[in-house]
C-alpha cells in the first residue's frame, strides 16, 4: 500500500508536522507516565482504526516496559483484570473523549470525575491534550492511507 501523500517530502505538511512533532515532544516530556500516554495513544488509535499509529504506540508501549498481555487486552480493557483503577480512568476518558460524536453529551462528568481522582490537573491536562492530539495524527494518517509495519521505536523522538 501506498501513501496518498508523502508528508516528508512536502514543503506545507513539513513545515506544519514540525509543530506536531514538537506538540509530541512536549507531551512525552508531561508527568502523565510514559506508559500511560501509550496506553492512551493505542487506544484512541484502535477506536479510530489508525495502523500506523496502532504500530506505532504498541511498539513504543513495548520499549517502555509494556507487556504483551496487557498491550493485547487494551482494546478489552473494561474485561481485564491487568489494568490499575488509574488505567482504566485513563483509557475511558481516552474511549469517551475519541467518541464524542457518539456519545450525544461528550465525556460524561462520571468519567470526568474518575480521571480526576487518579490524577492532578498538569496530569490531566496532559492526557486531555494526548487524547486530542492522538485524535488529530490518527486523522493525518488515516485519510492519506498512511502504510503500518515499518516503525522502529524512537523513530520519530
Amino acid at each position: 500500500m501506498d501513501a496518498r501523500l508523502n508528508y516528508f517530502a512536502d514543503p506545507t505538511a513539513g513545515k506544519v508536522l514540525k509543530y506536531f512533532m514538537s506538540a509530541g515532544k512536549v507531551l512525552k516530556d508531561s508527568p502523565l507516565p510514559t506508559a500511560m500516554q501509550e496506553l492512551v495513544a493505542l487506544r484512541v488509535s484502535q477506536i479510530n482504526g489508525c495502523a500506523v499509529c496502532i504500530d506505532m504506540h504498541t511498539k513504543e508501549a513495548a520499549a517502555a516496559g509494556e507487556t504483551s498481555v496487557r498491550l493485547n487486552l487494551v482494546a478489552a480493557w473494561r474485561e481485564a483484570t491487568v489494568f490499575t483503577e488509574a488505567e482504566r480512568a485513563a483509557l475511558g476518558l481516552a474511549e469517551e473523549g475519541t467518541r464524542v460524536a457518539d456519545a450525544a453529551g461528550g465525556v460524561s462528568d462520571e468519567v470526568w470525575a474518575r480521571a480526576a481522582k487518579h490524577y492532578d490537573e498538569e496530569q490531566l491536562t496532559a492526557l486531555v491534550i494526548t487524547i486530542s492530539f492522538m485524535n488529530a495524527v490518527n486523522r493525518l494518517n488515516i485519510i492519506t492511507q498512511q502504510p503500518a509495519g515499518n516503525y522502529e521505536p524512537g523513530q520519530f523522538h
